[in-house]
């Protein structure tokens, strides 16, 4: 039995107003009109939301692949989310090597990961690489105090500050960003006076 331990979002472990919970939700509700064809959701967790897009987008998908590198939490994920559309894998989002695994996508999810990871510069190759041409990106991670810095958090690497999280998607031919506050999500810029704990970026190839 997997357990709600550190940052994973399993909702049968939550209290249902748990703002954890709540942001979790909102950003696939958020991405859920980004989501058609072929969908990635790259570090999945406990597939809830894999799950939520599946059901939300039946018509508009094709499949949707949820991938994490925790053995235990896709075993849950497979056993606790099952839909026809959908599907499970143990894959580590910095193999460079995963997209002649499982191919190229239409859309592709990727919230709350690059904190965790040290190697920022493959996952960000796989993204490239994982999307098709014309294909959408779509990104969340926390601010903090920037790349090398420690924070609070025991489970993050650092916390890019929002003009290094905004540099990083060059590459892409059409991006927009958008600032997260609990459920609130909005469009840059932000409005003065709140502060935005995390940010997303919608990217076009």
């Amino acid at each position: 039995m997997v357990k709600d331990t550190g940052e994973r979002v399993i909702p049968e472990y939550m209290d249902s107003m748990n703002m954890l919970l709540l942001e979790h939700i909102a950003r696939y509700q958020f991405a859920l009109p980004y989501a058609v064809g072929r969908v990635l959701d790259l570090s999945c967790g406990a597939g809830y939301g894999t799950h939520f897009v599946t059901k939300k987008r039946k018509k508009q998908i094709d499949e949707v692949i949820g991938i994490d590198i925790d053995q235990d939490i896709i075993e849950y994920a497979k056993g606790k989310y099952y839909h026809p559309q959908s599907s499970f894998m143990v894959k580590d989002a910095t193999d460079l090597t995963l997209p002649n695994q499982i191919g190229q996508f239409d859309s592709i999810l990727s919230f709350e990961t690059l904190e965790h990871i040290e190697d920022e510069e493959k996952l960000l190759k796989n993204y490239h690489q994982l999307l098709k041409p014309g294909g959408t990106l779509i990104v969340s991670t926390p601010f903090g105090q920037g790349r090398g810095v420690e924070c609070g958090s025991p489970f993050h690497v650092h916390q890019l500050t929002p003009e290094e999280f905004r540099a990083l998607f060059t590459c892409y031919t059409d991006v927009s960003f958008y600032y997260q506050d609990g459920v609130l999500i909005e469009p840059e810029p932000p409005r003065k006076g709140i502060y935005y704990p995390l940010g997303i970026a919608v990217c076009k190839k």
